[in-house]
């Protein structure tokens, strides 16, 4: 039957991963699950105020058969059978380093303690020293190897985490025989690789984080490396020569996992890519229309035509790569390190109290104070948008720097930390957090206005994520900025549900990715005009907003340890 064919499309996530079952002739979503890291819940691995996060194997391995056993079960038997095709998106850069067999190393007893034998999280910037020493060691080459990366390499990617582990762990340097991205390792896993050379590694990932480029015949040249740090050689010698685009097949589905999950033998499992490419995917994206991905953090997504682009080069962002997004497309990515982490941030601060004097109060018995706990903190956000979106727009309200994870773009710079100004005794809750979400929105206007400084028109906007289905007021404020609609998808999962798409292109169902997006897509269901009258003060603040921006960057030291060091 024609309409019986079936895809999963899995989406791991910062705190949890999530699958589901499509119709692959419809994007009717039959089935889901959320599997929430118990490790990673837990704070294992961890320390936020060394910028450190890691994540273990299990977290994701747990996750991904629970996920999709749960779904099946929903689903029942008549879909169970007829599911075709699996394809994953992932955080990134999220790497880790492994053995010869392909073996996360945290999954031997003797690492699985280990915290540098962990997946090194997107968010980690432990190793800002390393993206640094990259920076200066690049600009020593005639041929500029950083150009399709925006020109400044970070240390949230792959050859910084992986430099930085082997300079601080002899243990796992010794052992370590290569290094791998979680959206390239999780298609391994589920096609039985037994081998590290048999990872088919993603456009995506290579691309955007590895420096990889066909211009450059794949990866900068072993000297590149070894002339860097010694402790690299061979690295990227056992980094595939070839990469691939989402739309094909990493392989069929091992025996194991095949009866592991209740799956046929012939599903076929699809190259992996990052979560914000195939969340874009899932959410329609367009030509020159900015796909915005917002949760934790935002990556901003744009496609443009190769030859439209040409020769084009846009500096300070994440990086252009051809097929990353669309295959036949250029797909450039931008973003905010720190989006909904700086309103989740300032909801932890709020709750301190809660969390550290009630369950010590006398007369509160301890289910009580955690359901008191639970119920307070899950409307702290929402009223904070209540009250928030009462105030208006003025020259004397506080203003804020988003930069509480660091800056990703425009211009990487992860030393950078957040700021607020203009506080007074009248400053409350509903006000702080009106300038933290103005100063997010003025993050985003700083982006889409690099692309248009550098040539790239941005036509409009897509709001696709959790954050555009929970605020209705963060998405009015980011419209009146931005000064621009945004259109919101329809989908819940755009992430997962562009993974579907491509897996129903891997099995064949559609000869290409945009077929698939347009024939499994939701569509849009809101839409947030810009408030006019609201342009000219926001104009001002945000030219305010830059200028507090910049005097923090010059100004203030906020690590001369590593200040000094690169």
């Amino acid at each position: 039957m024609i309409n019986q064919e079936y895809c999963i499309g899995v989406d791991f996530g910062t705190d949890s991963v999530r699958s589901i079952i499509v119709n692959a002739y419809t994007g009717d979503e039959v089935a889901s699950s959320v599997f929430y890291y118990p490790r990673w819940k837990d704070g294992l691995f961890c320390d936020p105020s060394l910028n450190q996060f890691r994540q273990h194997p299990l977290d994701y391995i747990e996750g991904l058969e629970q996920t999709i056993k749960k779904c099946l079960m929903q689903a029942g038997r008549v879909v169970q059978v007829n599911i075709k095709s699996i394809s994953v998106d992932t955080t990134g850069s999220t790497p880790v380093t492994i053995d010869e067999k392909g073996i996360p190393l945290a999954l031997y007893p003797s690492f699985e303690s280990d915290k540098d034998a962990m997946f090194i999280l997107w968010k980690d910037h432990t190793a800002i020293k390393e993206a640094a020493d990259i920076n200066r060691h690049a600009a020593a080459f005639n041929t500029n190897y950083l150009q399709f990366v925006g020109g400044i390499y970070s240390s949230e990617w792959f050859w910084a985490k992986l430099l930085h582990v082997l300079r601080n762990n002899d243990r796992v340097r010794h052992a370590c025989y290569s290094c791998v991205e979680h959206c390239d390792w999780i298609p391994f896993l589920l096609t039985g690789g037994n081998h590290a050379s048999k990872i088919k590694r993603s456009i995506c990932a290579a691309g955007h984080k590895a420096l990889w480029s066909a211009q450059f015949g794949g990866l900068p040249p072993e000297s590149f490396f070894v002339s860097l740090d010694p402790l690299l050689t061979g690295f990227a010698s056992r980094f595939s020569k070839e990469v691939y685009t989402a739309d094909q097949a990493a392989g069929r589905i091992c025996r194991e996992w095949a009866e592991r999950l209740g799956l046929r033998a012939d599903v076929l499992i699809g190259v992996g890519a990052l979560d914000a490419h195939m969340g874009a995917v899932g959410g329609q994206i367009e030509p020159y229309y900015l796909s915005k991905v917002m949760g934790t953090s935002t990556c901003d997504m744009l496609v443009v035509p190769k030859d439209e682009l040409k020769d084009r080069l846009v500096n300070g962002i994440c990086g252009q790569v051809e097929g990353s997004i669309l295959p036949g497309m250029i797909g450039l990515e931008a973003g905010q390190s720190a989006f909904g982490d700086t309103y989740s941030w300032f909801k932890n601060l709020l709750t301190w109290p809660l969390n550290n004097i009630l369950p010590k109060t006398e007369g509160v018995d301890v289910e009580t104070a955690r359901v008191l706990i639970s119920r307070i903190a899950e409307q702290i956000l929402p009223e904070l948008d209540r009250q928030a979106s009462q105030l208006h727009p003025n020259d004397s309200n506080e203003l804020a720097i988003d930069w509480f994870n660091g800056r990703r773009t425009p211009d990487a710079n992860q030393l950078l930390t957040g700021a607020i100004s203009g506080l007074t005794l009248g400053s409350d809750a509903a006000r702080l957090y009106s300038s933290l979400v103005e100063a997010t929105c003025f993050g985003a206007r700083r982006i889409a206005e690099r692309f248009t400084d550098e040539g790239i028109t941005v036509k409009g906007l897509i709001g696709v994520g959790g954050i555009p289905r929970k605020s209705a007021f963060v998405m009015q404020m980011l419209s009146d900025i931005m000064n621009m609609p945004i259109r919101i998808h329809a989908s819940e999962q755009t992430c997962a549900l562009g993974a579907a798409m491509f897996a129903a292109t891997v099995a064949g169902i559609y000869p290409n990715a945009q077929e698939a997006m347009a024939a499994m897509g939701q569509g849009f269901d809101k839409v947030y005009q810009p408030q006019y009258k609201f342009k000219e003060i926001y104009d001002r603040r945000f030219e305010n907003y830059i200028k507090f921006g910049n005097y923090c960057e010059n100004n203030i030291f906020f690590n001369d340890t590593v200040r000094i060091s690169n």
